[in-house]
């Protein structure tokens, strides 16, 4: 997909703030770190929109971005990141609880890892989730670039096997760097719409 206009719209934290339209939407998921606000400006062809962090946990909110006027992406708050207080932990996992199980506009998940490293167990609870809640979930495994593409697979099998993966859900080896997977994660996004 070739984006022509993108921009954040609203930082939600609870449904009444959330956008009244029937857009689609595609909420991505992952630990603080991960890659999150590097996967949306890579699709989005944006150095800065979303901003990138040296201190992880610093998206709080649900940020939408509307994107050429058709979908909307859903950046939710990184989990696994100790440095925050337990109840602003339960909070932002009730306000992601929230969204992901009562928002009809949402079409599926975008569960961010790192290719790097075998899935955590936060990844794990967020995939057991979204498989009970019959949620379509696409895996975004980021940082491709840091590893040798022969060894790709072996990778792309640790994360797969981690996770359990569902036969019907699907894996893209991305880098925010080259670039690599981004059209492919398009043309799977797009088939959700």
């Amino acid at each position: 997909m070739k984006v022509i206009s993108s921009d954040i719209v609203i930082s939600a934290v609870r449904p009444a703030q959330y956008p009244e339209t029937e857009l689609p939407e595609f909420a991505l998921a992952g630990r603080s770190n991960v890659g999150k606000s590097s996967f949306i400006n890579k699709m989005l062809n944006r150095k800065g929109l979303a901003r990138i962090s040296s201190k992880p946990g610093k998206t709080q909110t649900l940020n939408f971005y509307l994107i050429n006027e058709i979908l909307h992406f859903v950046d939710v708050p990184g989990y696994g990141y100790a440095k925050v207080s337990k109840s602003e932990r339960a909070a932002w996992g009730k306000m992601i609880e929230t969204y992901i199980t009562s928002r009809e506009q949402l079409r599926a998940v975008v569960l961010i890892v790192d290719l790097r490293h075998p899935p955590t167990q936060d990844d794990i609870m967020m995939y057991d989730f979204l498989k009970h809640y019959e949620i379509p979930c696409i895996v975004i495994a980021t940082k491709a670039d840091k590893i040798p593409r022969g060894k790709w697979q072996k990778y792309l099998k640790v994360t797969k096997d981690t996770l359990d993966l569902d036969e019907n859900d699907q894996i893209v080896l991305f880098s925010s760097e080259t670039g690599e997977g981004k059209d492919k994660a398009w043309s799977i996004l797009q088939s959700y719409m």
